[in-house]
């Protein structure tokens, strides 16, 4: 079968569904150009409460699907691949971060919880921020208690500095973003030295301060089409690029390499495939399913986030 005819099938079996499709700007080229919405985090759980349908495919990794349950819990939600994970939310499991607030009980800290995380962590946190509302929220946060940022220490650091206030940091971080050097940034504005360099947040320091922007992924899009630059080495991972290419055309992008290794992909991310969405969709599964108790509890922090990021 070929794509074409895989697209035909996936767009028959949506109205049959009453299905709507949101992709993570991280996944396959061909998924985004199917996709009704493409987004980052926070996009596409605007998306996912706002969406007049039955069933929702969420082609992202797992926390992601579980967002859009916590948020539309009379819908079903399905994932084409259930083994597409996040190496940000396994890096803070539920149960670590619940010990870790036991034994510190006494600080009361307020729990910032990064969007990449278990539906287990964001049912303990207070608010819930993403890449590009970050330093807004924090900036609500009560001044007479600690902040804990999870699980992302590179981001918590970076927003830290944007705020001018101290938090603690859990020891987690994205492995894509983690592979990349300041030795290749270097190696690359040498190879194209009039690039302009736009980098995520969830990159390590020595990146950020060789970068002429930080920003979400999302941000990206305006930024790059508003800048005078005519070539960008993109900081973040590859599938962005697609979305770069497509709607800043005349500009070149490049995605950052990272050492001994030409690829920049979250291998998560790309699990999913046009051939798993077609079956999701003619199978109903794999289904994602959360207790309703954990749902309710995590409802909360989430909601918080959207209403602060109106």
């Amino acid at each position: 079968m070929t794509s074409q005819d895989l697209i035909q099938e996936i767009q028959a079996l949506k109205a049959e569904r009453n299905a709507v499709i949101l992709a993570h700007s991280y996944q396959r080229p061909e998924i985004q150009d199917l996709a009704d919405f493409v987004g980052d985090s926070l996009a596409l759980a605007r998306k996912a409460q706002e969406a007049q349908c039955d069933v929702i495919v969420f082609c992202g990794v797992h926390f992601m699907a579980e967002t859009a349950c916590i948020l539309n819990p009379t819908r079903t939600v399905l994932l084409p691949d259930t083994n597409a994970a996040c190496s940000l939310e396994q890096s803070c499991p539920a149960e670590e971060l619940e010990a870790f607030l036991r034994e510190h009980a006494d600080k009361n800290y307020y729990v910032v919880a990064y969007i990449n995380c278990s539906i287990g962590v964001k049912a303990l946190a207070d608010v819930i921020v993403t890449s590009g509302n970050s330093q807004r929220i924090i900036e609500t946060a009560p001044a007479d208690r600690p902040i804990l940022f999870v699980p992302d220490r590179n981001l918590g650091a970076w927003t830290a500095r944007k705020v001018g206030r101290e938090m603690t940091l859990w020891n987690g971080a994205c492995h894509v973003h983690e592979r990349f050097t300041r030795d290749k940034v270097l190696e690359m504005k040498a190879q194209y030295p009039d690039a302009e360099i736009v980098c995520h947040p969830e990159c390590q320091e020595p990146i950020r301060l060789l970068a002429d922007h930080i920003c979400s992924t999302e941000k990206m899009i305006p930024y790059c089409k508003e800048s005078a630059a005519k070539q960008f080495i993109i900081a973040t991972e590859s599938g962005i690029l697609h979305r770069l290419r497509k709607l800043v055309p005349g500009k070149e992008f490049i995605g950052l390499g990272v050492e001994k290794c030409s690829c920049n992909e979250c291998e998560y991310m790309k699990l999913n495939t046009l051939e798993k969405l077609r079956n999701c969709l003619r199978d109903m599964a794999p289904e994602v399913r959360i207790e309703e108790e954990l749902r309710k509890r995590a409802e909360l922090p989430l909601q918080r986030m959207l209403d602060l990021s109106l």
